[in-house]
């Protein structure tokens, strides 16, 4: 709901609206209509797990051992949902240590590459997205394929995730302007709005 709000949508209309909030920890799907939540799904898949990810990746693929801080930097740099971009970033270097000879050695990733590496967890959270649109009463469903849905959290910051999603439901994918600040900025605009929200703060 303050993902919702953060974006600017006005959750008290009877129009119903789907959030994607893909956090660090976990993904969350909400459908938002007259200032309640309609379905809602939780999923522990989201930025954390795309971390994880690559540096399993990395080690399987390039016998090769990093840390979190550079999977994350890995993750910034050349992280995609799709294996083609319409502005791809350049090739990424990354330094870790030899798992055969203990030696540090540099490997040049694609995003291509980490496209592949990410796809599981992607699945997964397209997989709930799915689920939370079959539990949409049909009159908000209805709602949902004029409005779309929207992308909020750190983790629909990843290249080509709306593209991906929107092919996938074939229903308009829109990311947040600002989407890692999303749900901070909408409980700050509830909370200083205390008497127009106070079903956010119920929840």
């Amino acid at each position: 709901m303050a993902a919702a709000i953060g974006i600017g949508i006005d959750v008290e209309e009877p129009m119903g609206n789907m959030i994607v909030d893909i956090g660090g920890g976990t993904s969350e799907i909400a459908v938002i209509a007259l200032g309640g939540i309609v379905t809602d799904t939780n999923i522990r898949v989201a930025g954390d797990e795309f971390t994880h990810d690559i540096e399993d990746y990395m080690r399987r693929q390039h016998n090769i051992l990093i840390g979190e801080r550079t999977a994350e930097q890995i993750k910034i740099a050349v992280g995609s949902a799709l294996t083609e971009l319409e502005n791809p970033p350049e090739d990424y270097a990354v330094h870790g240590r030899d798992l055969i000879t203990g030696i540090p050695k540099e490997i040049v990733v694609t995003y291509a590459e980490i496209a592949g590496a990410l796809d599981k967890s992607i699945s997964k959270i397209e997989e709930s997205i799915h689920s939370a649109l079959e539990d949409t009463p049909p009159e908000l469903s209805a709602d949902i394929f004029k409005t779309g849905i929207y992308l909020a959290g750190g983790g629909a910051q990843l290249r080509g995730l709306d593209k991906r999603i929107q092919h996938k439901t074939k229903l308009p994918v829109h990311v947040a302007d600002d989407p890692l600040h999303a749900v901070a900025k909408g409980t700050a605009i509830a909370l200083k709005n205390i008497d127009r929200f106070p079903f956010l703060m119920r929840n």
